[in-house]
């Protein structure tokens, strides 16, 4: 089943999925951080919103 690209936020609140424009929007937005940043975090840390969360200090 495709995503739904209607939705705003993330499919899953648990996970941020970098590859997903709606996603990388939605959590950049959410950590005050530029699409960019937010993506070298994931790459760092995984894609698990408290692993992120925890490595940019929000």
């Amino acid at each position: 089943m495709p995503d739904n690209r209607t939705k705003t936020g993330p499919a899953d609140d648990s996970r941020i999925n970098v590859h997903q424009d709606y996603e990388l929007q939605y959590w950049s937005q959410k950590f005050g951080v530029s699409p960019e940043e937010l993506r070298q975090a994931v790459q760092k840390v995984g894609p698990m919103v408290k692993d992120v969360r925890r490595h940019l200090g929000k």
